[in-house]
């Protein structure tokens, strides 16, 4: 076994333990794992600097040290000594992870949002070609199986730059088919589930799959897939394992003949970083682009349909200066026009009267804005995405 791999069973194990005591009350024991807990992690980041996940390590032990803080008030000294007396005599935790029955992996409750999304195809604005091969792979599927005796995609990867809806598409098709909707991210995956992330991650898709055989659909969702399914260089033992339990995942969901509509739906921003292995499992590669000129106004209106606005503002050329700009980047500039009006009409006193409104946004006050705002998407990263698309697309 691994340095890392052992240092990470070594933190995994404490942890647990810690816990485990801590419920029980007897906070003295639960100091001295969480301590132990605490330096397995950062000896664990120490000899992997450039370990990608290290800063979820040190959220954990920090999140340690603040509970041993909050221990530490109610605990006596006499208490204190006992139980380091008692830890380094039997060794504390166990080495192969198991806490003698105390500890279990984390409910994946925890993690996943199971509730249906209340997104409607309405508000995706625009994204008409992903819109329509998300309904191809997806939604056609759910509502006439039997036209499909070739079987449909399991796996449908978003792409593209940050803000452009791609998890509001992905939430729209979950209330559309009326499923299931698994949302989860690679942070909680591997901070909540250190040392027995595989075993959630079988979990979670076994509650998946049983979803589905009794008759609702199951949409498995996971944001920042990149640093998820990604290639590293510097990989510790529970990530590869995570990653496996992944792949023979989509693999289980996709064979076997079984027409059960469970689906696994990744977004990135970094495709690239994607490892080989899951982009050929996602037999759908759909980029999420940025908003057309249409799509633009259509934003526009949308956002600025509840607020307060003058006549002469001409959502049309709003649209042509929001070139450039993300669907997120369009709803910060109206809620920034808002805030600045907002804050005008409390700087003038006016406040204190309750009949008192605001005036209405002029097309000065977003002209502002756009001074003020740049688009969150260089050229730069457009060029990469659609040379990426081009490589890999499939629609």
């Amino acid at each position: 076994m691994s340095a890392s791999s052992e240092l990470e069973k070594t933190a995994t194990a404490y942890a647990l333990d810690a816990v485990r005591l801590d419920k029980q009350g007897q906070k003295g024991r639960a100091i001295t794992l969480y301590q132990k807990a605490i330096e397995a992690l950062l000896q664990l980041v120490q000899l992997y600097p450039e370990y990608g996940l290290n800063k979820v390590y040190v959220q954990r032990a920090i999140a340690y040290q603040e509970r041993i803080k909050a221990l530490q008030g109610a605990v006596s000294p006499m208490e204190m000594n006992e139980a380091a007396n008692e830890n380094g005599e039997n060794g504390g935790a166990t080495m192969d992870g198991n806490n003698g029955g105390g500890g279990s992996a984390k409910p994946n409750e925890e993690l996943v949002v199971t509730e249906k999304p209340k997104v409607s195809w309405a508000e995706v604005v625009g994204l008409e070609v992903a819109k329509k091969a998300v309904k191809e792979a997806i939604v056609y599927p759910v509502q006439r199986p039997d036209l499909f005796p070739l079987g449909w995609p399991r796996g449908i990867l978003l792409f593209g730059p940050p803000g452009c809806g791609k998890t509001l598409l992905a939430a729209a098709v979950a209330t559309e088919i009326d499923a299931n909707f698994y949302s989860i991210d690679a942070a909680s995956i591997m901070s909540k589930w250190l040392g027995e992330a595989e075993q959630n991650v079988a979990k979670l898709f076994g509650s998946a799959r049983k979803s589905a055989t009794e008759g609702k659909p199951a949409i498995v969702f996971v944001d920042e897939l990149d640093s998820l399914m990604g290639n590293h260089s510097n990989e510790v033992g529970g990530e590869i394992r995570v990653k496996n339990q992944f792949l023979k995942e989509m693999d289980g969901i996709a064979d076997k003949g079984k027409a059960l509509h469970v689906y696994i739906m990744g977004a990135t921003n970094k495709p690239w970083d994607l490892d080989w292995a899951f982009i050929r499992r996602f037999q759908k590669r759909i980029l999420v682009p940025l908003a057309d000129s249409a799509t633009r106004l259509n934003m526009l209106k949308h956002y600025t349909e509840t607020l307060t606005v003058d006549t002469n503002v001409d959502l049309t050329e709003l649209a042509r200066l929001a070139e450039g700009f993300s669907g997120s980047d369009i709803r910060d500039v109206c809620q920034s026009a808002q805030l600045k009006l907002i804050g005008e009409f409390f700087e003038s006193g006016k406040a204190t009267d309750k009949e008192a409104k605001p005036r209405a946004l002029t097309m000065a006050d977003f002209r502002q804005i756009f001074e003020e705002r740049k688009p969150s998407v260089s050229l730069d990263m457009l060029t990469n995405y659609n040379r990426w698309f081009d490589a890999f697309k499939a629609l």
